[in-house]
């Protein structure tokens, strides 16, 4: 509340901060590290999201430009996309982007846009490989730290479904290796790339594409976490974590049912002119929830349809 009584939000959207920490990974890896991604590759990813975007947008009649998720897919299909081909790089960033605005269930999209556009292209035999992220100890480090800080930043996300997750993860590993008698370096090995980070911050912890609520994203995380492993270790197939979130995002519907919860939206709380309140306002800086009447002026205006 500010001193006149209108509820408003605090700090930048935490999508910012993603975009920060994914741009200097790839500004570091194009400069230092030698990700073989190429400045043409980039560009054209990177452009082609953007605009896939914006084209989606006015299709959708959607009232103003917003490309900052269509950037944090963009920047990680450079991170994880290898190909020769700049024609593949364009169309898996079309697939990625467009998929938000297609695929979808009462109003929400279902899939990851940089999963199900790996994914897709996969699955058609695109001349496509997902890189592992072997980025040396120096930058794995520096990229978890900046990880880590995500979490505080974006708190009024789902960083609960990221901790369950890797926890889920780390004991089926860990697990396996005990069962096989295997030392301890094997598992914790599994966990130091790139690609794993990536997955687990920016993939499965969508806001946008998790359950609603907080049961359901553990559920969630789990059988992502147990689809991985047996993709991996009983099909053995490479990308196990990509192929597992696909399948079960699809599940999503099924788990919002089983246990409802709350939509999160990326829309930060504008400032209310004085309307009478009809009931109490709860509000994260970056997902409010608004316990008021149906029929409530102020409701429309918290929710942006005024």
């Amino acid at each position: 509340m500010n001193r006149n009584g209108q509820l408003t939000t605090r700090g930048l959207d935490p999508r910012l901060y993603q975009i920060a920490s994914l741009s200097g990974l790839l500004l570091y890896g194009l400069l230092a590290l030698d990700f073989e991604v190429g400045l043409a590759r980039a560009v054209t990813i990177l452009a082609t999201a953007l605009c896939t975007q914006y084209a989606c947008g006015r299709i959708r009649k959607l009232p103003a430009y917003e490309p900052k998720s269509a950037l944090i897919s963009g920047l990680s299909l450079c991170l994880l996309l290898r190909t020769n081909s700049l024609a593949t790089a364009a169309a898996t960033a079309v697939v990625a982007v467009a998929s938000k605005f297609v695929v979808r269930w009462n109003g929400k999209h279902i899939f990851n846009p940089t999963n199900i556009g790996l994914v897709s292209m996969m699955l058609i035999g695109a001349p496509l490989w997902v890189s592992p992220g072997q980025w040396g100890n120096a930058a794995f480090f520096a990229f978890l730290m900046a990880c880590i800080g995500g979490l505080v930043v974006n708190r009024a996300a789902r960083s609960d479904v990221t901790f369950a997750f890797i926890g889920s993860y780390a004991a089926l590993l860990l697990v396996r290796a005990l069962r096989l008698g295997q030392p301890l370096a094997n598992p914790l090995h599994g966990l130091q790339n790139g690609a794993f980070l990536l997955f687990s911050f920016f993939m499965i912890s969508d806001p946008r594409t998790t359950p609603n609520s907080r049961a359901g994203r553990v559920l969630f995380a789990t059988l992502a976490a147990s689809g991985a492993v047996f993709v991996q270790f009983v099909l053995y197939r490479t990308n196990g974590l990509l192929w597992s979130l696909a399948v079960f995002s699809m599940a999503v519907p099924l788990i919002d049912r089983l246990f409802p919860g709350s939509r999160f939206d990326w829309r930060p709380v504008a400032p209310l002119p004085h309307l009478p309140w009809k009931g109490v306002a709860h509000a994260t800086p970056l997902a409010p929830v608004f316990a008021l009447e149906p029929g409530d002026p102020a409701r429309d205006v918290a929710r942006g349809r005024a």
